[in-house]
């Protein structure tokens, strides 16, 4: 890589919000666990103010992300952090706060067009230096709402979709980000950076993206709440893409309900995105949390996804249950899906073509000053730069999607007629009405595995969970902690029909009430797992 990449890598997180220096980093961190809630009431009191709070997670990422544990979740700072946190309190003493994220620290994916002073990459380099047109559209609701934007985080190079044995967490750009409760462990992805942030207290809430398990595999592996919503009810425009039928922006948090905040916040008609239903949005999901939630709710055991790889995972799903059902949720068990797996192959085509098709509609966006117009360009900078790009795995997936023809291709069609049909029509939608359901119930995934460079993650050990079938259904997922298998985090899965985020956020809610499992990380070296 030449020298004017590393100068621009280094400028990258040396902006004007510069962080502080270890002399006054804290020891102890007085925000730690803190939620939205808790910041507005030190705000309305006077204890802080936006820019207070911007600065001690600044120190606190200067602690544990390039220095300490070296989590390298953050892949960018924002330059303009506090001085836009000067404004919002200039505001909110002038006409008080705009609404619950009226100054509030939150990080985003480095996926999400910033038109300012960051940059937009994915991680990868061929990316480096382009300020893209506009702000991605949840991005302008997020600012519109008073959020602070601290900073970009890292993520699985391309949202893990350039090769099929790459390392969840790692980008060129960013390095490998690492798992706050074991640092050998990995953080799954591909919003890897988001999780971590968030987990370890670096940001009151993250934003991440998922086609396909994104959102919610890290935020269980790193004991968070994740919100996977339904493909329509956050606009995707601004985002670097994979696949249109399945991408989606989402929140990861460490509460429910600041989940639940971020959803309302970012949900909005958006015109560039004809996929957004504003209808359908419930505008503030904060009145979804109710303790209660479970009582009555007919809840269906996936028990094909739910445990057989561990004693110990079949101990928390156990206990998960049985809290669920103390809590009044009349459970239905077993509750097969029989489309589990059937739509694997046609769902993978369905990526390969929009791939193609939606990141050369992206790259054309950003217009001539972009170094790259085409996933071909992107694949010839990856063998111009293999020493930095190509180091550790390779871009076989690029080469499968850049294969493909247009979207009118016939077997495109057909891959996206078979791939939602069983996950959707005679899957999901199929068995809630059988049984009559409110949602589908299942471990999120396993503990997570070490990180290994050279082999890729480990696939092999991990429960597969629900997050395929609510992919290429397009359909809503949220996942909760559920506890801890020898201190490495493992959540639980409610999984609904399109647009039933009030009824997952219900009992989500409920069931993060009644079993309270999140614990702040502690940066152990390792677990005590066998290796």
């Amino acid at each position: 890589m030449g020298s004017v990449r590393l100068a621009l890598c280094a400028l990258a997180f040396a902006g004007g919000a510069s962080l502080l220096p270890a002399a006054q980093q804290p020891r102890t961190f007085d925000l730690e666990e803190a939620t939205i809630a808790d910041l507005q009431r030190r705000m309305d009191t006077g204890q802080e103010t936006a820019r207070s709070l911007a600065e001690k997670y600044l120190a606190r990422i200067g602690a544990l992300d390039r220095q300490g544990p070296s989590l390298h979740s953050l892949i960018e700072i924002n330059p303009d952090a506090l001085t836009i946190a000067d404004g919002l309190d200039a505001e909110r003493k002038a006409r008080g706060p705009r609404g619950p994220l009226h100054g509030i620290p939150i990080v985003i994916k480095d996926n999400m067009a910033t038109a300012d002073r960051m940059m937009t990459t994915a991680g990868s380099l061929a990316l480096l230096g382009v300020t893209p047109p506009k702000d991605a559209f949840v991005v302008t609701r997020l600012r519109s709402a008073g959020a602070v934007i601290l900073g970009k985080t890292n993520l699985s190079e391309w949202a893990n979709f350039r090769s099929s044995h790459s390392s969840s967490g790692w980008s060129a750009r960013g390095g490998q980000t690492r798992n706050p409760y074991a640092l050998d462990r990995s953080p799954s992805g591909s919003s890897s950076g988001s999780a971590v942030a968030a987990a370890a207290n670096l940001a009151a809430a993250a934003v991440g993206t998922e086609t396909s398990g994104s959102i919610v595999s890290p935020a269980q592996a790193n004991s968070l709440v994740g919100i996977k919503p339904t493909v329509g009810l956050l606009s995707r425009s601004g985002i670097i893409p994979v696949a249109h039928t399945q991408d989606t922006p989402g929140p990861m948090a460490r509460t429910v309900a600041d989940a639940a905040a971020l959803l309302g916040a970012m949900a909005g008609a958006d015109p560039d995105d004809d996929a957004t239903v504003p209808e359908k949005s419930a505008g503030n999901y904060t009145k979804f949390l109710d303790p209660n939630g479970l009582k009555g709710a007919r809840l269906g055991i996936v028990r094909k996804r739910l445990s057989g790889n561990s004693a110990e995972a079949d101990r928390l799903a156990e206990m998960a249950i049985a809290r669920m059902k103390a809590r009044g949720a009349i459970i239905v068990d077993p509750t097969d899906i029989p489309t589990l797996g059937t739509f694997d192959d046609a769902e993978l085509d369905v990526l390969l073509y929009e791939f193609k098709s939606d990141l050369n509609k992206y790259l054309a966006w950003l217009g001539p000053a972009s170094p790259v117009h085409s996933l071909g360009d992107i694949i010839a900078f990856n063998n111009a730069h293999r020493d930095e790009e190509l180091a550790y795995f390779g871009q076989e997936l690029f080469m499968m999607a850049e294969a493909k023809g247009p979207l009118t291709s016939a077997a495109y069609t057909r891959a996206r007629v078979d791939a939602w049909g069983y996950a959707g029509t005679y899957g999901i939608d199929g068995v809630m009405a059988k049984y009559r359901l409110d949602a589908l119930v299942a471990l999120t995934g396993g503990p997570a595995g070490l990180i290994d460079l050279q082999k890729g993650d480990d696939r092999s050990a991990l429960l597969p969970g629900l997050s395929g079938i609510a992919a290429a259904a397009g359909y809503p997922h949220i996942t909760v902690p559920a506890g801890y298998i020898r201190g490495l985090p493992v959540g639980i899965s409610f999984v609904g029909r399109a647009w039933s985020e009030p009824t997952l956020i219900k009992l989500a809610y409920a069931y993060e009430q009644a079993t309270r499992h999140r614990h702040p990380p502690t940066f152990a070296a390792t677990a005590d797992l066998p290796r």
